[in-house]
């Protein structure tokens, strides 16, 4: 017997088995291989045989809704699986999106950053150069104070010899005091 008196595809698509007849003997139903509790009166019945017919059509229609659920049940599956991944679309394009705006904002970021530390160094430059400058002026306020001391001095010392020696030290000692 050749395959194809074995199996057959349906309508549907599905493979379909039909039975082999075995052969062992002249009655395939008296061979010892399959026991059958049947008497030759109910095998040849019409009721019996309309009731074998109607068990058939029974287990067909059976078959039939089956595959009907099964095929729904498949169409529903791939339905939500068509749902999840369309979400699943929309969810990395949002976060995709997302990504962008979040490095466009990072990148501005870095350069108010570069921006603040470029006014950061340019301030502290201008502090060290005003911290300079007030340097300087105290100096030149000290040494005016001194050159007025001077004068004073200058001016008295005919009086006295011990007076413009001790003015001499102090102003000795505020120069001291500017060198260092």
């Amino acid at each position: 017997m050749a395959f194809s008196d074995y199996y057959c595809i349906d309508t549907d698509g599905f493979w379909a088995m039909s039975p082999p007849q075995l052969e062992f003997g002249p009655d395939p139903t008296a061979s010892p291989l399959l026991p059958t509790e049947t008497t030759p009166a109910a095998a040849s019945s019409p009721e019996v045989e309309a009731g074998d017919a109607a068990a058939a059509g029974c287990a067909d229609e059976r078959r039939l809704r089956r595959r009907i659920s099964n095929r729904e049940s498949a169409r529903r599956s791939r339905a939500r699986k068509q749902r999840r991944l369309n979400e699943l679309r929309a969810s990395a394009a949002a976060l995709e999106r997302r990504r962008r705006e979040l490095a466009a904002r990072a990148q501005a970021a870095r350069g108010r950053l570069a921006l603040a530390r470029l006014a950061n160094a340019g301030l502290r430059a201008e502090a060290a150069a005003l911290s300079r400058r007030l340097l300087a002026t105290r100096r030149a306020f000290t040494l005016g104070r001194l050159y007025h001391a001077a004068t004073i001095t200058a001016a008295a010392g005919g009086s006295g010899s011990g007076a413009c020696s001790h003015g001499f030290v102090d102003i000795e000692q505020t120069i001291a005091s500017l060198i260092a």
